[in-house]
């Protein structure tokens, strides 16, 4: 029987990310400036997260693309270290462990899931989740939504789901989830909306 669960996103609610400091690493070892590189990526960054490149062809497509003068290994780490931990979320998650389920629900690629899970000891909370590039589609498309009902046996309606794009919010509203439109500053309103939910859920 479906029982209460916590689902959240990824970037900008469990970790930040900043992609400028990529940009600075990459414009060491290629002739484009730290303020362009990024445009580069504009023709592959979405069809990697959506599953229709995997990493290599990723990789390999952004170095022919930056003319990177480096291995595909400096690259993939150029390209993950990019993130840092949300220190109130991991204490209010470390409030939690063990009295509710923890799921994820992403968009991003292979290489930074694999970093994010490997790296930051957040993750540790959640048991599953389901990412833009191996589910094939993604936020704020209904489609990623249902897999992940599907994938994870959830109850919209018992399910509290965190998220700091409005797009993504409003498609989970209208799918039935109980909803939180995050942003760092809104951490100690989300902590009272979180607690007041799960008092009404009967997890103290």
């Amino acid at each position: 029987m479906p029982q209460p669960v916590l689902l959240s996103d990824v970037g900008k609610v469990l970790i930040d990310f900043d992609f400028s400091i990529a940009a600075r690493r990459l414009a060491e070892k290629c002739d484009h400036a730290a303020e362009t590189v990024m445009t580069l990526f504009d023709d592959i960054k979405l069809p990697y997260e959506d599953g229709r490149m995997d990493d290599a062809e990723f990789v390999n497509a952004a170095i022919a693309a930056t003319g990177f003068r480096g291995t595909a290994s400096e690259f993939e780490a150029i390209w993950c270290e990019i993130f840092t931990q949300n220190e109130p979320m991991r204490l209010t998650l470390g409030a939690l462990a063990g009295k509710l389920p923890m799921f994820l629900l992403s968009n991003t690629s292979g290489l930074h899931k694999d970093y994010f899970l490997r790296t930051f000891p957040i993750f540790r909370h959640f048991s599953d989740g389901v990412y833009s590039y191996s589910a094939g589609c993604s936020k704020p498309g209904e489609a990623i939504f249902h897999k992940t009902i599907a994938q994870l046996g959830l109850d919209p309606a018992q399910t509290f789901y965190i998220d700091d794009l409005e797009a993504n919010i409003a498609t989970a509203a209208r799918l039935g989830f109980r909803t939180f439109h995050y942003s760092f500053a809104k951490h100690p309103q989300l902590q009272a909306e979180l607690d007041e939910w799960l008092a009404g859920q009967g997890i103290g």
